[in-house]
């Protein structure tokens, strides 16, 4: 029996691989069909219910806990933040409680919390009709930003810089069946993140990145460590703590993004969760520590959290293919890029976001071609459409990695009709 246990809620597998090694007994709970079979070597057992329904993971849990108690439950996945803190309250362990879980997804209670504290001051206000969105316009007398209150993967992001905008954006986000929307003051300037560490309520920044985007606000490319936010670098480190304390994050990774307005860092959202798009691997790659292992380890006592935070190794980049939206006749890769290219077998869809990624840990250039011919391309409308493959690379530093994405993504092109 190993010395440790602990439920882990839906998600991906990354951060559970090796942890029998390291005398941690995982019981993972997932929804049948959504992940990868092959990681039940690495669990103690997998169960089956709604990872989003607190309730329903309580009950499969409770009778495992009063067996033999969890150390702690955990997610690294948003649909199942909330009803993870359900089943953390319900059985009494340390970490991310429902009501910071609910403070991170819910943007108007992020805002509050931070007005509260006297943080990252930003307008905004929850409205209700396209007059309101207007009225709201009008009062920040310069363009504003619409969105889902609870909204993820940069999906339904409207701007508006006049009434007929209001009015467009009110109905499109009708149309989505999207009943919440928060309306803020449009923050001007570089997207960037930092992702940390927290243990006992002590709050670690360690990686901080950059994003190029389209102008959906869908990222597909994310490097690091980040040239815009090296002069905020300061400013950063220190918002970061005073925003995971404002929403009662004590424990666990976060990923916080900041827009770099003229008048500093403002809190665009924060996660209390591993990032996605491939972000732990960047932070490894780039700043020598690893958040999946830590993610465990840390939590449990079997490392500790570095007093301070860590200067960079070297930069590292992902970029994400991005063809044109359309069914795929062909995909060619020239000869000298062969060796550094696998191929998703045509119909397969992946249990996780970037496939084969756990494989490219040595690796310093590697890519995945996601599409085969007859296999469709959708437009860019939200991260989940970065489905057609990416690069990764480590580098001297951020510039040379995204260099070496972008050789990468050269030397690869696909024909869609």
């Amino acid at each position: 029996m190993s010395k440790y246990r602990v439920a882990v809620v839906g998600g991906r597998p990354a951060p559970i691989a090796g942890a029998k090694e390291l005398g941690i007994d995982v019981v993972l709970v997932h929804e049948e069909g959504a992940y990868d079979p092959a990681i039940a070597e690495h669990c103690e057992r997998i169960v089956h219910t709604t990872i989003a329904d607190g309730q329903a993971v309580l009950d499969v849990l409770k009778p495992l806990h009063e067996e033999r108690p969890f150390d702690r439950v955990l997610t690294t996945t948003e649909p199942a933040a909330e009803s993870t803190g359900f089943v953390v309250d319900a059985l009494g362990l340390p970490g991310v409680s429902e009501a910071t879980a609910r403070a991170l997804k819910d943007k108007a209670l992020t805002r509050e919390l931070l007005d509260k504290h006297g943080l990252s001051p930003v307008q905004y206000r929850m409205v209700h009709s396209a007059d309101e969105i207007a009225a709201f316009r009008a009062e920040v007398g310069s363009r504003i930003v619409v969105k889902p209150v609870d909204g993820v993967a940069s999906l339904h992001i409207h701007t508006v810089d006049s009434p007929q905008e209001a009015e467009r954006a009110w109905q499109a986000l009708q149309e989505a069946g999207i009943s919440s929307v928060i309306a803020e003051e449009y923050l001007d300037g570089p997207v960037v993140s930092v992702d940390s560490f927290s243990y006992q309520g002590r709050h670690l920044p360690i990686g901080y990145s950059e994003y190029r985007m389209n102008d959906r606000y869908v990222e597909w490319e994310v490097s690091t460590p980040s040239r815009h936010a090296r002069p905020w670098l300061a400013e950063l480190r220190e918002l970061t703590p005073k925003l995971l304390d404002a929403v009662g994050l004590t424990e666990g990774p976060s990923h916080s993004e900041f827009v770099l307005t003229p008048k500093g860092p403002r809190v665009l959202e924060s996660h209390a969760r591993l990032a996605g798009s491939g972000a732990p691997e960047l932070v490894r790659r780039a700043f020598g520590l690893d958040l999946n292992r830590m993610f465990l380890t840390v939590v449990l006592g079997i490392d500790e959290l570095p007093a301070v935070s860590p200067e960079p190794l070297g930069g590292a980049a992902v970029r994400f293919f991005t063809p044109e939206p359309g069914t795929v006749k062909a995909v060619e890769v020239a000869e000298d890029a062969a060796d550094e290219v696998r191929r998703l077998p045509a119909g397969e869809v992946p249990y996780v976001f970037l496939p084969y990624l756990d494989e490219f840990r040595d690796t310093e250039v590697a890519a995945v071609i996601g599409k085969s011919a007859g296999e469709t391309v959708p437009p860019l409308l939200t991260v989940a459409d970065c489905v057609s493959g990416y690069a990764i690379a480590s580098g001297r530093d951020a510039d040379d990695a995204v260099a070496k994405c972008e050789a990468v993504n050269a030397r690869i092109r696909f024909e869609t009709h």
